[in-house]
Parts: C-alpha cells; structure tokens; sequence
C-alpha cells in the first residue's frame, strides 16, 4: 500500500519490522529527515498503515510492505516492491527481529532456536544481500548505507534470559564489520546500532512488563532509553555527516 506526499530528497530506505517499536521510531524519524521509507511488517498491518500514515502527514513519503523476512522470496519481493512504488534504493535498516522468549539454554528448543536465527541472522544477511546488489557501484548502483540494529546482550551475553537471542545478535556484530570491509570500495557504508534496555512493548510482550523497573538500577544512566534516542542513531549513521563511519558497532545503552 503506497502512502505519498512531497517527493522524498535522500532516496528509498527499507526499514524492516517497522510497525512498532524501535522500527517504527526509526521509520518516522526517516521520513522527516527525507527519506521515501518503505514501511514493511511481517504482523501487525493495522500499525504499520499507522507508521506510513504518520510519515505522510509530516510531509514525507511511505509505502506498507509485508514480508517476513526470514522466507527468502519474501525479501525479494519487498525490495522490488519498495523499489517499483518509491524508487531506487539508497538504505536498509535490519531491524526485524524476534527474541525467542526468555529461556535458559538448557530449556531452549531446537524449533525456537532456529526461528530466531532465520529471522535475526538469515533474515539480516539475505535483505542485506538485497540492497548491496542494487546500491553498490560493482552492480552498477551509486552507493547507500545500511544499519543492522543489533544488541547491548550480543557483549553482556544475557545469562538466564535469552543467551540463544544474545547469540544471533553476536552473529549480527561480526556480519556489521565483514560485510563493511567488503564492500568498503563499492559506495556502502555498512554499521550497527546496538540498543541497550529501550521502553518498548517488547518486555510485555515476552512476559516481562517489569523488567525495565527491575533492571533500571544495573544502568550508570539509572533509567531505560527510548527508541527516538535509537533512532537518532540509526539516522546519524545513514547520514553524511557519518561518511568516514564503516564497521562501527555503535552502542545505545546508557552505559551498561
């Protein structure tokens, strides 16, 4: 679904998962600054139309895509998409992602285990395969950015929770820095963000609605973030004023 208003300055930019949450804060922060933000969503049509709409009514530009991000024909079809209704593609955010529940390793199933790393890891690295086909200069694009959003529990390894989601967001660090020293000659720039604990509906949502409270105190900063405070991030590293930033893994977490 195409949602249009004034003709976007900075390109096409995909952000995935962007219906809530974090996504959702860096779609909108996009599409003030000029960017035409392909909105896509795997659940949750209903927010994602909200998204686009709310870009729409700033003045920017936006198309609702569904895909599911750790189907590969999904992934095709949402940057052709994103590319047939708002034009070349100039970013990728990666940030769809599940967390797997909270469970210790040792009660963790192989079935959930492998649906994290389809969406976290496949998913990030085939949307990023993606975008590098169309922005780099190798295959005749002129160049773009692409974050991957990645985690504070990929260093702090989030023992007793979800080491199995820490886990693909470490796999999600080390493809930020090789994917960047690859095609740091082609016009990309590839970085990550990586939020600490951020006031979302994410904790509620996996059973915990108290855990922002009960962690805020082990914070130097003694409270959560906000996914703006991510997406400011996220959008300094898609700027100019970022041009010389590749392989940096930047950390959003109030010093923990």
């Amino acid at each position: 679904m195409n949602f249009m208003a004034a003709n976007s300055e900075l390109g096409t930019l995909i952000v995935t998962g962007a219906s809530r949450g974090i996504g959702a804060a860096i779609a909108r922060l996009a599409g003030e600054r000029g960017f035409s933000v392909a909105v896509n969503f795997a659940t949750g049509k209903a927010e994602a139309e909200a998204v686009a709409q709310q870009i729409v009514s700033a003045g920017g530009r936006a198309s609702v895509i569904q895909a599911d991000v750790a189907r590969e024909q999904d992934v095709v079809r949402l940057f052709k998409t994103a590319e047939r209704e708002l034009g070349a593609i100039k970013g990728l955010v990666n940030n769809a992602a599940i967390t797997g529940g909270f469970s210790r390793v040792d009660a963790v199933s192989a079935s959930a285990l492998a649906q994290v790393m389809a969406v976290n890891v496949t998913g990030a690295i085939v949307c990023a395969r993606e975008a590098v086909r169309r922005m780099s200069i190798r295959h005749g694009g002129s160049g773009g950015a692409i974050v991957n959003i990645s985690s504070r529990a990929a260093k702090t390894g989030s023992a007793g929770e979800w080491v199995h989601y820490a886990a693909s967001k470490g796999a999600i660090d080390s493809f930020t820095i090789g994917l960047a020293r690859e095609v740091a000659t082609e016009g990309i720039r590839v970085n990550a963000v990586a939020p600490g604990l951020i006031e979302t509906g994410l904790h509620a949502a996996n059973g915990a609605p108290d855990r922002l409270q009960r962690l805020a105190t082990t914070i130097p900063m003694e409270r959560a973030g906000t996914a703006v405070e991510v997406a400011d991030g996220v959008l300094w590293l898609l700027s100019p004023a970022a041009s010389y930033t590749t392989g940096a893994i930047l950390e959003i977490g109030g010093g923990r």
